[in-house]
C-alpha cells in the first residue's frame, strides 16, 4: 500500500497515523497537510524518521499540487480526514468550508479517479485494490428528535454551515462511486476525545480554562447529549474499514457512549481537582452559563450494529479510564496546550 492521509498533522490524523505506520502493509505512508491552525508537526515526531513516512506541506485547494502528490506518490489508498471542522469558526466565515470541504474534496476525488484510472491501463500486472476512505461527521443527519440513532440510511439535515459543507463532501464522494465507479467508502464518526485534540474542543477547552482559572462556558442549558470515541478507537475502525469496508458501502463509528455537555463538564472538573489537588479546588465553581450557539443541535447518537457485523470492529476504550488518561495527558503536556492554543486566531469557545 502507498496510503495517502490528509489531514494528518491535526487531532485524528496525528494518532492515526502513529497507530498504523509501522504496519507490515504500508510501503509508504503520505502526510498531506497545509499546517493551518490546527494542524501542527510537533504532533507527528515520532513519526519523522520513519523510513516510510513522507510529509507534504499542500493544500487541498490547490488542485495540481494534489494532483502530483497523487501521481508521484503512487497513491493506492486515500484516508481523507482534512476538514475544517470548528462549528464556531463556520459560522463566522462558511466560505472557508465550502473551500476546503467540498473543492478539497473534489480535488482530491478528481486526482485519484485520473491517477487510477491511468494507472490501470498502463500496467498489465495486477493492480493492489484501491480504496478512498472519505472521514465525514454524524453532524450531517441534523439533530435526533427521537429515542433511535442514526443509522446509515437516516436522511441528512445539516443544521451549520460546517455539517452541510461535510454532507456536500459526502454526497460528491457517493456520486464518484455510483458515477465513475471510484472504489469509495464513507465513515461518519461521533464526538472523539484524546490527546493531541485542538484547543476548540470541548474537553481541552474545559482543561485549559480549569488550569488557568478562568470561566468555562456552558452554552444554554448545558443538556446537549454527544456520543464519545476515544480517537484511538476511531483511528483502529478507519484502518478495519480501510481494508475489511465494502466497496460504495457507509459506515457509523461511534462509542455507544451518550453525555450530556453539563454532566462532561462536571466530570472533567471533578477529574482536575483530583488529580491535581495542589493546584485545583472546586473547579465546577467555574462553570458559566453563556448564549447557546446559533442553530445548537441537541442530540447526536449513532447506530454502530452495521460495522460490527460487516467489518468486525467494536469499540474498546473504556471511557472512565480513556477520560482519566486523556485529562493525565494534558496536565503532562501544558507546554502543548499552550502552543495551539496561540495558534487560534479568535478566542476559545466551546465546540461540542
Amino acid at each position: 500500500m502507498h496510503v495517502l492521509v490528509t489531514g494528518g498533522a491535526g487531532f485524528i490524523g496525528s494518532n492515526l497515523i502513529r497507530q498504523v505506520l509501522s504496519r507490515a502493509a504500508i510501503q509508504r505512508l503520505v502526510n498531506l497537510d497545509c499546517l493551518t491552525y490546527a494542524g501542527n508537526l510537533v504532533n507527528l515526531e515520532a513519526a519523522v524518521d520513519h523510513p516510510n513516512y513522507v510529509f507534504e506541506k499542500v493544500d487541498l485547494r490547490d488542485r495540481a499540487e494534489v494532483q502530483r502528490v497523487v501521481v508521484e506518490h503512487d497513491i493506492t489508498h486515500v484516508l481523507h480526514l482534512a476538514a475544517e471542522s470548528h462549528v464556531d469558526r463556520s459560522i463566522a466565515a462558511p466560505g472557508d468550508f465550502v473551500q476546503t470541504n467540498v473543492l478539497g474534496t473534489f480535488h482530491l476525488l478528481e486526482a485519484c479517479r485520473g491517477h487510477w484510472l491511468a494507472s490501470a491501463h498502463a500496467s498489465s500486472k495486477p493492480r493492489l485494490d484501491p480504496r478512498f476512505v472519505h472521514v465525514s461527521t454524524d453532524e450531517v443527519y441534523g439533530s435526533l428528535l427521537d429515542g433511535s440513532p442514526f443509522t446509515e440510511s437516516s436522511p441528512y439535515a445539516p443544521n451549520s454551515p460546517y455539517s452541510a459543507s461535510k454532507a456536500g463532501a459526502d454526497m460528491l464522494v457517493r456520486a464518484y462511486g455510483r458515477t465513475y465507479g471510484l472504489p469509495v467508502i464513507i465513515t461518519n464518526c461521533s464526538n472523539n476525545y484524546g490527546p493531541y485534540q485542538y484547543p476548540e474542543k470541548l474537553i481541552p477547552v474545559v482543561i485549559q480554562r480549569v488550569m488557568a482559572r478562568q470561566p468555562i462556558p456552558i452554552y444554554g442549558d448545558g443538556l446537549q447529549v454527544r456520543d464519545w470515541i476515544h480517537v484511538l478507537d476511531h483511528a483502529q475502525a478507519l484502518w478495519c474499514v480501510l481494508e475489511r469496508g465494502r466497496k460504495g458501502e457507509t459506515y457509523n463509528i461511534g462509542g455507544r457512549n451518550e453525555w450530556p455537555n453539563l454532566r462532561l463538564v462536571e466530570t472533567l472538573c471533578d477529574l482536575l481537582d483530583e488529580l491535581a489537588p495542589a493546584r485545583f479546588r472546586d473547579s465546577r465553581k467555574l462553570m458559566t452559563c453563556v448564549a447557546d450557539r446559533p442553530g445548537h443541535d441537541r442530540r447526536y447518537a449513532l447506530d454502530i450494529s452495521k460495522i460490527e457485523r460487516e467489518v468486525g470492529w467494536s469499540p474498546a476504550v473504556d471511557f472512565a479510564e480513556g477520560l482519566r488518561e486523556t485529562v493525565r495527558w494534558y496536565l503532562g503536556h501544558e507546554d502543548w496546550l499552550a502552543q495551539a492554543a496561540r495558534a487560534s486566531t479568535r478566542g476559545q469557545r466551546v465546540e461540542s
